[in-house]
């Protein structure tokens, strides 16, 4: 069992950074492939990044890529996503999720995780 609890969202102005971070509870942390996914109102959720067990290999959704980093921290139990040139359309709740399996790689898929957290949201004015 993996709880996810996600935390580092607020307002912002478009331009700016932010970063969010995802404390996981349980010992297969270090052993679990993790993503991040993002919905925004009236819209379905989407695939943000993705991050394989040891951090070896990272995926994006081409809206991103370039402007947001995955990364983890397996000794504390901790999945970042470093944003930057934050856009208006950025603007929606995250969500990080960890996938059900053991040393997996990276995935896009939401069926691919297991474990999922509350959200932390993100505003970007404009």
């Amino acid at each position: 069992q993996v709880q996810l609890v996600e935390s580092g969202g607020g307002l912002v102005q478009a331009g700016d950074s932010l970063r969010l971070s995802c404390a996981a509870s349980g010992r297969t942390f270090s052993r679990t492939s993790m993503g991040w996914f993002r919905q925004a109102p009236g819209k379905e959720r989407e695939f943000v990044a993705s991050i394989n067990w040891s951090g070896s290999s990272t995926v994006y959704a081409d809206s991103v890529k370039g402007r947001f980093t995955i990364s983890r921290e397996n000794a504390k139990n901790t999945l970042y996503l470093e944003m930057s040139s934050l856009k208006p359309e950025d603007t929606a709740m995250y969500y990080c999720a960890a996938g059900p399996g053991l040393y997996g790689g990276t995935s896009t898929l939401q069926t691919a995780y297991g474990y999922w957290g509350q959200g932390t949201q993100v505003t970007v004015s404009s």
